[in-house]
């Protein structure tokens, strides 16, 4: 098997969980971009004169106000029908055991007294149904989705154009209280502002009392404009005990007072607006959008006369976000950039004029203004975005010029055209409708068919991932014809595809042309694998994971579909890995090797002889694992709590050094954070000094020599200067904001010298030429001249590597004349693992100076929990001499474990809140300007570090065991006066071969290298299916945008960065061996001289 055919085969497996991911993404997580535009009084929406009576009135914006102040009461999952009287019925409820019905009683008995003066609507929210996407929608006029894509990623608040900073921008006083979810919607929005913690779902009162504590003494104080209060009570008391519970009762009728006390204090001038963000569902929760869901109460009333004509006996069903464009204009502000609701016509009737024409033309000047508006954000939007239907855009466009030129046509003879106007409002209606109507259709609806689509694709390619790890070791496996076939497959299938779309007009979408492709060629593979190999074998043969393995690995699985577990998966991921590494010590103790075992003389390694296996038993397993269990718990240490765990107190070793306030601690931690730098760097070199690779005179050995400790003093100057820049001296600041940039770009640069001269001289070993003696050993070959194949270098390489150690080790006698030319090299045997410790070092420096400064100590505890893994793995991995070699499930799986709990431990959440966006600045302070690809790449780079050091480092769960076989001879000193003695007897001991052996079968070395990335994606690709599947079936669940749409994503990309560390790795640990091959192929050509 040659090695590029595993590392295709690895880029089309990681091409098959990608398809699945965007296919799932594609269906679930709704997306639209974000923009930044805003309206003014200054800019019309759209070209010629304001619609009629826009202009020459005091207060007159785009339209004149009616009203100077308004009242919003958010009741926060006010369903409609809890608006309703004892008599009505509702369908979809039982008629018993309501209890929630007529406790609204002030709203029926407004609407039946002063019926000119109040409406009730049925107010339809658009999915998702959760409080933060329904404040966005209810501000802005728009469908907000889960991930708004726009310029400040950093934070939840609102860059579109919305009705709080329109009131701000007009001097309107806003004072709001209650949830504190606007607080960071809205920040520094408010003239005053009272909030109250929202999340305890179980306190049913705080925030409703804190609201009534200020309400009233606002509202006579006078002091406001617009006055805002989000009552929280009643959503609490859906989620604790349901609608049909008599609590809700209670806090229903509680509503209804505040509401009275209300209208009570009201003025003329005065709007007031009762309004539920959404619904509930029988139980009390929210976030689909089922009936119940996204039916939600709108109440309006106002001191003065509101319509022309009395409510209907059936309540009207309105869009939720029709309310925003009828506030501005109602209110005397421009309509925000990016609404597309369309105004409530009947309040801009002429309630006074007894003429219906007037009327009706003053509802269409409103609805003329709506729609110009509307026209100018699709065009702008389509601009900027191509996820909106292109036929679809040309029809309204159609449609609203021709309604364009039937308004502008009534100005001009407005008398006697009341059959014309009709016409004109219903054509501007329908442009409305329809973009909202195209919109929904492209933001805010699940695909049930694309998210089952890509769950399959996940668990198709988990099911190829283990196939093709236990098929590998097979002598009958192939891989190359494997895998030609089913990409051929599934190019045909994307031609098909691309065929069928564009002949029927249908757009290309590039995520289900991918999906054709992967769908296409994995159905291929798998069936001719089963038919091939997987038929002949039982099932249990297929599913060779260890039962403890497999035990956890379905503990992890399940434990994604609860909240609850996600919320507190730090400490669950905590449990688990010290599980399996208890796991792992009684495994040894049962296999007897737990215990230092006795010193016992090795058999004497010869040419002629076979070498027989030998095992790394000199350090004490058990010491291993409480060594590694103390690191873990030192590591969580350092954790940040999650926003639904209030009681739970973050560590302040997250927060960087530049906040805290004494300099004495401020001193000592600095000092702990270098000191954790320096012993890093101490143990790297100490490593590779162990195994006889730091005496390379190779480029990348001596960038270790020289280039890691000017990356060590980088990083403390660096943190020396972030931590008191506010402490320079004013005539130092500019040299200290210089060092500030020059720095962390210093490393970087470093960093990235290093790795490129690893690429280009990997093999780190000390070659000396000497003149042997002429006892030296011939190099026995089968063939004359050079090798010619593979097989040929396969037969020398062990003869070379022998001879090469007996050489350096002095045991050919040098006081013979000179004789052939000799080449010795040192410490061959760790050739592949000083690369890769080489690797993970260089990148660990420049992911380090991303985050804080403590966190320092975290690297250090990550470096050591992986060494005292690798050598506990390593006691219980017999070393074959031949093949095949195979990582076991339970490294694995502890390796896969070991990288989720060091992103705990590195103070991240799976939450955007959470994000380390100060990474964003390290190197660049004043900002990026216009790009955002560097800021967001930096971001992720810090939130999956710990992904990305981990996947690179996966061969070492390969490579460790062999690295770690040693002799006797070597773990103790000769005593005094023995030297002579040993030189006499040179045949006695010689060095292990140690990674030498894997190129003693370079083919089950490459079938090693394609399981164990099978495997680690599989791992982790079970990890994203749970995710997929928990989001999926529990999307209308009340934490899904908050708990399982984040952890989704988080694990999606962090599996893409993993991937991409493991092929790296892979890839590293492959360029090395070429190098140990074009090596070993000059040497036999000096040989042969």
């Amino acid at each position: 098997m040659q090695k590029i055919s595993v590392l295709l085969f690895l880029v089309w497996v990681c091409f098959l969980f990608y398809a699945g991911i965007a296919l799932f993404t594609s269906g679930f997580l709704l997306t639209r971009l974000e923009l930044t535009n805003h309206s003014s009084c200054q800019e019309p929406p759209g070209p010629g004169p304001l619609p009629w009576r826009s202009q020459g009135e005091p207060g007159a914006c785009w339209m004149a106000s009616r009203f100077s102040r308004v009242v919003l009461v958010l009741i926060d999952a006010l369903r409609f029908d809890f608006a309703q009287p004892q008599s009505s019925h509702i369908p979809e409820e039982p008629s018993v055991s309501l209890p929630f019905l007529g406790k609204l009683g002030s709203l029926q008995k407004i609407l039946e007294i002063q019926p000119h003066h109040a409406r009730l609507y049925q107010s339809k929210a658009d999915p998702p149904t959760t409080t933060m996407q329904r404040l966005k929608a209810l501000t802005t006029g728009s469908l907000p989705t889960f991930i708004d894509v726009g310029s400040n990623f950093a934070s939840y608040a609102i860059v579109e154009d919305n009705l709080i900073k329109q009131f701000a921008s007009a001097g309107r006083r806003v004072v709001f209280m209650g949830d504190d979810t606007w607080k960071g919607l809205f920040p520094e929005a408010f003239s005053q502002a009272f909030f109250f913690p929202s999340f305890n779902v179980r306190d049913l009162h705080t925030v409703d009392n804190g609201i009534l504590e200020h309400l009233y003494p606002t509202m006579d104080s006078g002091e406001w404009d617009v006055l805002i209060a989000h009552f929280l009570g009643v959503d609490h008391c859906g989620h604790k005990h349901g609608p049909h519970h008599p609590e809700m009762a209670k806090k229903l009728s509680q509503m209804d007072q505040v509401i009275q006390g209300v209208i009570e204090r009201l003025e003329n001038d005065t709007l007031l607006v009762v309004i539920g963000d959404h619904g509930m569902t029988k139980n009390g929760d929210h976030g689909g959008d089922s009936e119940l869901e996204v039916s939600a109460a709108l109440f309006l009333y106002s001191p003065t006369a509101l319509f022309s004509r009395a409510p209907p006996e059936e309540p009207e069903v309105v869009p939720q976000i029709s309310l925003v464009p009828t506030l501005a204009l109602l209110l005397g502000l421009p309509i925000p950039f990016g609404n597309i609701g369309e105004v409530m016509a009947e309040l801009f009737s002429e309630v006074e004029d007894s003429q219906p024409h007037s009327s009706a033309l003053a509802q269409a000047s409103a609805l003329y203004l709506n729609a110009q508006q509307v026209s100018r954000f699709l065009h702008t939007y389509s601009a900027a975005a191509q996820d909106l239907q292109f036929k679809e855009l040309h029809r309204l466009h159609n449609l609203f010029s021709k309604a364009s030129a039937d308004y502008h046509r009534l100005l001009q003879s407005p008398q006697g055209a009341e059959a014309a106007l009709q016409t004109v409002i219903t054509e501007l209606q329908q442009f409305l409708r329809g973009v909202r109507a195209m919109c929904i259709e492209s933001w805010a609806h699940f695909s049930l068919v694309r998210m089952a689509g890509g769950a399959a694709l996940l668990a198709a390619a988990c099911f190829l991932c283990l196939l093709i790890s236990q098929w590998a070791t097979s002598p009958d496996f192939c891989l190359r014809p494997l895998l030609l076939i089913p990409v051929a497959w599934g190019l045909a299938g994307v031609v098909g595809c691309a065929g069928l779309l564009a002949t029927t007009g249908l757009k290309l979408d590039p995520v289900v042309l991918g999906a054709v492709a992967a769908s296409g060629s994995i159905l291929h593979f798998l069936w001719k694998a089963w038919a091939g190999w997987g038929s002949k074998r039982p099932l249990a043969a297929l599913l060779s994971i260890p039962g403890p393995v497999l035990i956890l690995l379905l503990i992890r699985f399940a434990a994604f579909f609860s909240d609850s577990f996600v919320v507190a998966e730090a400490r669950a991921t905590r449990f688990l890995l010290g599980s399996l590494i208890l796991l792992l010590i009684a495994q040894l103790h049962w296999e007897g090797k737990l215990l230092p075992p006795k010193l016992l003389a090795m058999p004497r390694l010869s040419f002629s002889a076979p070498v027989g296996p030998t095992r790394h038993k000199e350090t004490h397993a058990l010491g291993l694992g409480v060594g590694l269990l103390l690191c873990i718990r030192l590591a969580g240490l350092f954790h940040r709590c999650p926003e639904e765990t209030p009681a739970c107190h973050s560590s302040p070793w997250l927060s960087p050094l530049a906040s805290m306030v004494g300099g004495r601690a401020k001193n000592l931690w600095y000092g702990a954070c270098v000191g954790a730098l320096v012993t890093l760097l101490a143990a790297v070199r100490l490593w590779l000094s162990r195994y006889g690779n730091l005496k390379s005179p190779e480029p990348p050995v001596l960038f270790v020599r020289w280039g890691l400790p000017l990356m060590v003093l980088s990083t403390a100057a660096y943190w020396a200067l972030a931590s008191g820049a506010d402490e320079a001296p004013p005539r130092l600041r500019a040299l200290v904001a210089g060092a500030s940039v020059v720095l962390p770009r210093a490393v970087v640069g470093l960093a990235a010298s290093g790795l490129l001269l690893l690429l280009w001289r990997p093999v780190t070993v000390l070659a000396k030429t000497t003149m042997g003696a002429s006892r030296t050993r011939t190099v026995l070959t089968p063939f004359s001249g050079p090798p010619t194949s593979q097989a040929d270098l396969d037969y020398v390489v062990p003869q070379i590597y022998r001879h090469m150690q007996e050489e350096f080790r002095g045991r050919l006698e040098r006081t013979k004349s000179q004789g052939p030319l000799i080449v010795a090299a040192s410490q061959l045997g760790s050739v592949y693992s000083a690369a890769m410790v080489v690797a993970i070092t260089l990148l660990a420096f420049p992911l380090l100076l991303l985050h804080t400064e403590r966190i320092s100590l975290v690297f250090l505890l990550l470096f050591l929990q992986s060494f005292f893994l690798l050598h506990l793995l390593a006691a219980g991995v017999p070393i074959s001499t031949s093949g095949p070699f195979t990582v076991p499930w339970q490294a694995v799986s502890a390796w896969a474990l070991m990288a989720t709990q060091t992103f705990y431990s590195t103070g991240h959440q799976p939450v955007f809140p959470t994000i380390h966006w100060h990474a964003a600045f390290v190197g660049f302070p004043e900002g990026h300007g216009s790009s955002t690809w560097l800021p967001a790449l930096l971001v992720g780079a810090n939130t999956f570090a710990s992904h990305l050091l981990f996947a690179v480092g996966c061969p070492l769960l390969l490579l460790w065991p062999f690295l770690c076989e040693s002799l006797e001879s070597q773990k103790r000193q000769q005593p005094p006066g023995k030297e002579a003695e040993a030189r006499v007897r040179p045949e006695e001991e010689e060095e292990p071969l140690m990674e030498m052996r894997l190129r003693d079968a370079p083919h089950h070395f490459n079938v090693a290298l394609l399981q164990l990335g099978l495997k680690y994606l599989f791992v982790l690709g079970i990890q994203i299916l749970a995710c997929a599947l928990a989001a999926s079936i529990l999307r209308r669940h009340l934490m899904v945008w908050k708990v399982f749409a984040p952890k989704f994503i988080f694990e999606a990309m962090g599996f893409i960065v993993s991937s991409v560390g493991l092929f790296l790795g892979l890839a590293l640990v492959m360029r090395v061996d070429v190098a140990v091959s074009s090596w070993f192929q000059q040497l036999v050509l000096a040989q042969k001289r």
